[in-house]
């Protein structure tokens, strides 16, 4: 990857609410292909070996958009932002890093490093019922705390930002009561 210019950097969960690294701009962006899903399990972050959690993934699909943030990382900071992201998201390597164009709110287009889930990976949880999704959500805890805070924050952040996602949405109107 060539840092001389600078990163741009895709956020569509957790790093949306926590991104661990300084930037230098951020503006809502457009991913196109790949929906919002909670289609990984976590046995490090947000669950275990013994009761895994649930976490978002990018999740290709046809015909689908997945709204988020883009972060513009200098050069002076990308190659070390670069190895922190690749540390927290490539913890288990279900997830493959890729370069994609994302289309941001002032109408550019960047090409931008996002974390995309691999669904041939043994922790790819594609196709679960909301219902089901609620359960693990509910009870799982790992290493990064409660899975159901990880939907809160998630949640929240995104009806801050102006992002609707149904299905996130929903399961944390299944669950807000449940959270203190």
């Amino acid at each position: 990857m060539q840092y001389e210019n600078g990163i741009w950097v895709f956020g569509y969960g957790s790093l949306i609410w926590n991104p661990g690294f300084e930037y230098a701009r951020k503006q809502r962006a457009t991913l196109l292909g790949f929906r919002r899903a909670f289609c990984l399990w976590s046995v490090h972050y947000r669950g275990n070996e013994q009761r895994p959690g649930l976490v978002l993934g990018l999740d290709p699909a046809q015909g689908v958009a997945c709204e988020g943030v883009a972060y513009y990382i200098g050069a002076e900071q990308a190659k070390q932002v670069h190895a922190y992201l690749r540390e927290r998201e490539l913890v288990s390597y279900a997830y493959f890093e890729q370069v994609e164009p994302l289309q941001l709110a002032d109408g550019s287009e960047v090409a931008a490093l996002c974390y995309v889930v691999d669904p041939t990976h043994s922790q790819y949880a594609g196709g679960l019922e909301l219902a089901a999704q609620a359960r693990v959500i509910r009870d799982a805890k790992g290493s990064a705390g409660d899975n159901l805070e990880y939907l809160k924050n998630t949640a929240q952040h995104l009806a801050t930002l102006g992002i609707a996602d149904a299905d996130v949405e929903t399961l944390w109107q299944m669950l807000a009561a449940e959270t203190p």
